[in-house]
């Protein structure tokens, strides 16, 4: 059994509070991305194997949300049985676009599916939950608008389908343990759910992602990037969560000819 796990975008991101088990409070709207996508297949096996491909880093083949996640299940439902997993990665991991989370709630979806255990979306994001902060979106998967550790979702009327993606993804690692320690949380400036109601050619003047400041002081390329976007025509751009992609948003066939010196690869949702 198959399945495609998509990346995400952040629109508007604030960090607005430290909280007493050591994660961050935050506010920000979480849209799907109809690619790059992983593929993600489990097989029927005499034995338990993981294996990876593509732009999966070296190291311990186990040490990942995948595997986790089936652990996870195994631990409650003991019936579940060996697999072969097989993932082939394709989104660029550590780049704000949440890929290895949504490989460890497509998991638990594909177990859920192909096992028949029976458990709601309610359920599976309780599971997804003690993956990771972001999991929990990958089992709704659709415009969220969210808060706490960014489990805290309501679903929001946002559609970009009318227009084109273009996403920027450089070699440039971003450590999101040490961004955090350069913001200084603060109530959020401005409601993300009122972006339902607002055209797109104003989100310019009034989102922000809190990550951006710091990230762009210590790689300056990565503004200058998000800026190329805006002077090629985009009508919003921005980075998506602690980095290093950046995104815009054209009208429908458009995209920007990017100049760097960074490597980077890209992706465009038309």
């Amino acid at each position: 059994m198959v399945c495609f796990p998509n990346g995400k975008i952040n629109i508007g991101l604030y960090i607005t509070s430290k909280r007493t088990d050591g994660y961050h409070n935050l506010e920000t709207i979480f849209y799907p991305l109809a690619k790059p996508n992983d593929v993600l297949e489990i097989v029927p096996a005499e034995a338990v194997a993981m294996h990876l491909y593509g732009k999966a880093v070296a190291g311990d083949v186990y040490d990942n949300l995948v595997w986790k996640a089936y652990m996870l299940l195994q631990k409650d439902f003991p019936a579940i049985p060996p697999f072969s997993v097989h993932l082939l990665k394709n989104i660029p991991m550590g780049a704000g676009m949440g890929g290895g989370s949504a490989d460890g709630a497509f998991m638990l979806r594909l177990l859920n599916d192909y096992c028949s255990l029976g458990l709601d979306n309610k359920q599976l994001i309780g599971y997804a939950l003690q993956l990771g902060s972001d999991c929990p979106f990958f089992i709704e998967n659709t415009p969220q608008y969210a808060t706490g550790r960014g489990e805290v979702m309501q679903p929001i009327a946002i559609d970009l389908s009318a227009y084109s993606i273009q996403l920027i993804c450089p070699q440039v690692h971003v450590s999101t343990a040490a961004a955090f320690k350069m913001i200084t949380p603060k109530p959020a400036p401005f409601d993300l759910r009122q972006l339902q109601t607002i055209p797109i050619a104003q989100w310019k003047d009034l989102v922000n992602n809190d990550f951006e400041a710091p990230v762009f002081a210590q790689h300056p390329q990565l503004a200058a990037i998000k800026q190329q976007l805006y002077d090629a025509g985009a009508i919003y751009a921005a980075m998506s969560g602690s980095g290093s992609t950046v995104y815009g948003v054209f009208e429908k066939g458009c995209k920007a000819s990017i100049a760097t010196t960074l490597p980077y690869e890209e992706h465009y949702c038309k």
